[in-house]
């Protein structure tokens, strides 16, 4: 073997080592990539966690409502049947007033509304 044998083999050991080289890079590189961009990568993860977030919000707000609801179902159950609130809801739904009440009629669009509660 003579000189130019032992440089061409020296080279192509090295230009396969570089290639195995770069094709290990490029995978890691591709699944570092995938790992913080792709679809269950670190970004979509904290939007995720954003949209859970606000989900629990509007589930808090939601339970709250139904709480007060419940109450004042609770109300008009036959076995605790409160005497004010039937007589809230009757008055509400068949639009009656006591004779020794004062009705005072609220314009069209005034945001009042006869389910609201007053205070």
């Amino acid at each position: 073997m003579n000189a130019m044998d032992r440089i061409r083999d020296a080279l192509g050991r090295a230009a396969r080592n570089v290639v195995w080289q770069a094709a290990f890079a490029a995978v890691v590189a591709y699944f570092a990539y995938h790992a913080i961009h792709g679809d269950r990568g670190l970004i979509a993860l904290s939007r995720l966690q954003g949209e859970i977030d606000q989900a629990e919000g509007v589930l808090g707000q939601i339970r709250g409502e139904r709480e007060r609801l419940d109450h004042r179902a609770s109300l008009l159950r036959p076995d605790n049947l409160d005497p004010d609130m039937l007589d809230e809801r009757a008055r509400a739904m068949l639009n009656f007033a006591d004779p020794d009440e004062i009705v005072i009629p609220l314009p069209q669009g005034s945001g009042a509304s006869e389910g609201t509660p007053r205070q």
